[in-house]
């Protein structure tokens, strides 16, 4: 029982963070990650949430359009944490040119690491684990 109030509390943060990459909202999207949130690209090293925020500024700043969706694969509580692994495909529109667009499709599989802080859950630290552009 306690899972599925966890799940549906974080169903509804997905969807806010959703609406918030689609509208290019960054405050609204960076609202759900904890000030000590760690970010792990996929193959890169791991990225503090400020840093983290800068890079979604600037995708958003390069982005005419965007466009996501995902679905939960698993998830677990541990000590708790509740972990998640998600897909996840987001389709970009870039301007190219004065009026014409570029569509990027990414698709990732991501591993969100949630924890209640003061009785909100926030992300702890996400993980792309595999992603894949075309």
């Amino acid at each position: 029982m306690e899972t599925d109030l966890i799940i549906s509390a974080i169903n509804e943060l997905h969807q806010k963070a959703n609406l918030a990459l689609e509208n290019k909202d960054l405050t609204a999207y960076a609202a759900m990650f904890d000030d000590a949130f760690s970010f792990a690209p996929f193959e890169k090293s791991a990225i503090n949430k400020r840093d983290y925020t800068i890079d979604i500024k600037k995708h958003f700043n390069n982005a005419k359009e965007i466009h996501t969706s995902y679905y939960r694969i698993k998830s677990a509580i541990e000590d708790d944490v509740f972990t998640e692994k998600i897909a996840r495909k987001s389709i970009i529109l870039k301007p190219k040119l004065l009026v014409f667009s570029k569509k990027q499709t990414i698709q990732t599989e991501e591993i969100y690491h949630w924890k209640n802080i003061k009785g909100e859950w926030r992300v702890i630290a996400l993980e792309i684990v595999l992603e894949e552009k075309y």
